[in-house]
């Protein structure tokens, strides 16, 4: 894989958000606006960059039976100095993520990619696997941030865009409508991308019931088939 290719997969091929399916609950809660939605992509992405670069570097000396609390240990400390750069110089944005900026510690998305790349690659690598994968979560977040407040509250930035401001579709900023745009964005990536869709067979080693039915039912529903 190319350094280009390690990049970009994170924006479509493997999205953390549209494809992987990780990270939904920050999405959902910090996409209601553009400007928090922006927030927390680029914190996030920080985050991500930093402990990629710091596991990845240390890949040898940490324990491998201890190696995921040394990881939120290490992804805990980057978010701590992120929130305090966030509280001194953007105090606004920092009370529009509330909750959701200090539990990027938790994030499926950074010990993931801590899990599954950092520790088994190069610095140089897994930085770039951190700045493609935040750049996907980014990008995500800021396209339902945009859909949901131009839509749902009839703004862009905070600014009033005409017609639109009083005539606005408000669930659109609430619950369900975070998840009919996140459904629509899921199933656009799915249409673009057809290839990645693979049909998984299973058969009766995979079955619980197998013992009981003794494979008398499969036989039974591939001659229907």
């Amino acid at each position: 894989m190319t350094k280009l290719e390690n990049f970009s997969k994170g924006i479509i091929k493997e999205n953390p958000v549209l494809v992987l399916v990780l990270g939904t609950c920050p999405t959902l809660a910090t996409s209601t606006n553009v400007m928090s939605a922006l927030g927390m992509g680029i914190a996030a992405t920080i985050v991500l960059l930093c402990s990629n670069i710091v596991i990845s570097a240390l890949r040898k000396v940490i324990p491998d039976k201890v190696r995921i609390p040394c990881f939120i240990v290490l992804i805990a400390g980057f978010v701590t100095m992120v929130q305090m750069l966030v509280k001194a110089f953007a105090p606004e944005l920092d009370q529009s993520l509330g909750i959701y900026l200090p539990l990027i510690v938790v994030n499926c998305i950074i010990l993931g990619r801590a899990e599954m790349f950092a520790q088994k690659n190069s610095v140089i690598d897994s930085a770039i696997d951190g700045l493609g994968m935040g750049a996907g979560f980014t990008l995500t977040l800021v396209l339902m941030g945009t859909i949901r407040e131009v839509f749902g509250s009839g703004t862009f930035f905070g600014l009033p865009i005409p017609v639109l401001a009083d005539h606005n579709v408000s669930i659109l900023t609430m619950a369900p409508g975070g998840f009919f745009v996140f459904g629509l964005l899921i199933a656009l990536v799915n249409k673009l991308s057809p290839d990645k869709a693979k049909k998984k067979q299973f058969g009766c080693a995979g079955c619980p019931s197998a013992e009981l039915c003794q494979g008398k039912n499969c036989g039974e529903v591939e001659a229907d088939g």
